[in-house]
């Protein structure tokens, strides 16, 4: 029976979002051999990955000959659940999606999708990984991020107080103040 207990504590969960886009260049990078070897050399035994839209079809694994065990979806209702259970998130640049996993105090790798026209998320991700809040990628650089991902270099994001802002915009607009 510990030796089942033991497995349980060692899962460590790498959950993949792409959102509801498609996003195939990062799906097919974490389903690459060299990035589930680099995830399985930092410990992590477990890749969900939900593709969305998109086309490529990543390979699962049952992980019993010791690989990364690999499962997949497209869509569910709520990602708040994987999102509690992993180890490491690998985002593509939403907005939500990234303050989502921020909160929930999670570790994160933003994956820019460079496809996108008028790319704002990138400054996004790239400002947040500036502060050291979540580590930045592209789908050709994702490998060398993993490899060299230091987990303790991440500073806890604070999410910002809006009622200083809410109470000028009431006292303009001329509501009472709270």
């Amino acid at each position: 029976m510990d030796g089942i207990n033991n497995h349980f504590e060692a899962k460590r969960t790498v959950f993949v979002t792409v959102g509801t886009t498609s996003f195939d260049s990062l799906v097919r990078t974490v389903d690459s051999d060299q990035v589930k070897e680099a995830l399985s050399e930092k410990g992590y035994t477990h890749l969900v990955i939900q593709m969305g839209r998109g086309s490529y079809i990543p390979k699962k694994s049952s992980g019993e000959d010791g690989s990364l065990a690999v499962d997949y979806f497209t869509f569910s209702s709520s990602i708040a659940d994987y999102l509690r259970s992993a180890s490491l998130v690998i985002s593509h640049a939403g907005s939500g999606s990234i303050f989502e996993t921020l909160r929930m105090a999670k570790p994160l790798v933003v994956v820019v999708n460079e496809d996108l026209m008028d790319n704002h998320q990138s400054e996004l991700a790239e400002e947040l990984a500036e502060r050291k809040h979540l580590f930045c990628a592209r789908p050709q650089t994702l490998y060398q991020v993993i490899k060299s991902l230091n987990l303790d270099t991440i500073v806890p994001y604070e999410p910002g107080d809006a009622n200083p802002v809410a109470r000028l915009i009431n006292k303009h607009l001329g509501f009472p103040a709270d």
